[in-house]
């Protein structure tokens, strides 16, 4: 009520619409007081919100969320062991497609290749979110890109900041990773069960551990001021509501292929493919319309690498 008012709202119209007394609104906005938000009280006038911190709560987040179903049932975790466990979860137990789950910290945070994702409390945005698509498995490794495409919007839409991707899920500034993305599927032979799709992203992260220090970048090292993480969270899932249902109409990446290559670092570039069998250097010309990424080598043979580690000049330190 305070958010959407814009203004002032008295607390009789607050203790009309919850049916309470004068004394337990003022209990509560003491509360949201205590939690860090600046709420003005007027007498005569009433209250008005001034401004909301870096809250992350199931309140915040449900208060922010703009969207159809992306997110709209939401489980928050002050901590977890993995956002992407808990709504696997969730979906072996029927929740709905869309539902959210999003932690303060994790204890088993996972990247790509069982590799582990530092996850300290009050700092970042952890959060997995359950899809159900009526596709074949086969085309489910796609959604890793249309979540890609769907973060770096969100990020771009509430920061002033130039955000790429570097094929086929890492989000990147300046060369530096600051996001990473873990899609998950439980499916039959011919049939996806639900998917799940997991996002770490580097919010307001002033250091490292060692091991990433030089290759790894947070929000608020690159803006220089705090970022609030519930609203970025709501950004995404408007976002991924918008480009999932693009995806859902083709079954492909074709609907989302000019906006996906226009953010992709590798277009263009010279990269390592360091695939199972060998290592090369080959041109990235872009994607195709399965997600995979076309290389040239050297000899001017064209390919589509579809798993693999690429590495790009000028990211992660790789020169």
């Amino acid at each position: 009520m305070l958010r959407e008012s814009g203004g002032y709202i008295s607390g009789q119209q607050i203790c009309e619409k919850f049916g309470v007394s004068r004394t337990a609104v003022w209990k509560v906005i003491r509360r949201l007081q205590e939690e860090g938000y600046q709420v003005e009280a007027v007498r005569n006038k009433g209250y008005r919100i001034v401004d909301s911190p870096d809250v992350m709560t199931e309140e915040e987040l449900k208060s922010l969320m703009r969207t159809r179903w992306a997110g709209r049932n939401i489980v928050y975790y002050k901590e977890t062991d993995s956002t992407n466990l808990r709504i696997k979860q969730l979906g072996d137990e029927g929740a709905p497609e869309g539902t959210l789950a999003v932690a303060d910290s994790q204890s088993a945070g996972r990247g790509r290749r069982g590799r582990t994702w530092d996850s300290p409390a009050g700092s970042s945005i952890y959060m997995s979110v359950l899809l159900r698509p009526r596709i074949l498995p086969d085309r489910a490794p796609m959604l890793t890109l249309v979540m890609a495409c769907s973060v770096a919007e969100g990020i771009m839409d509430c920061e002033d900041v130039k955000v790429q991707i570097k094929w086929p899920n890492d989000i990147i500034i300046n060369g530096r990773k600051l996001v990473g993305i873990l899609t998950e599927m439980s499916t039959q032979i011919d049939y996806i069960n639900h998917v799940t799709v997991g996002v770490g992203i580097n919010v307001n992260m002033t250091e490292f551990p060692e091991e990433i220090r030089g290759t790894a970048t947070s929000l608020r090292l690159e803006t220089g001021h705090v970022v609030k993480r519930a609203r970025l969270i709501a950004a995404i899932m408007e976002r991924l509501e918008q480009n999932y249902g693009i995806f859902l109409q083709t079954e492909d990446m074709s609907g989302l292929m000019e906006k996906y290559s226009s953010l992709l670092v590798n277009q263009g570039k010279e990269v390592m493919v360091l695939g199972a069998k060998e290592e090369y250097k080959a041109y990235a010309v872009g994607i195709n319309n399965t997600g995979e990424l076309i290389v040239r080598r050297e000899d001017g043979t064209e390919e589509a690498v579809y798993a693999g580690e690429v590495s790009v000049r000028g990211v992660y330190g790789y020169v």
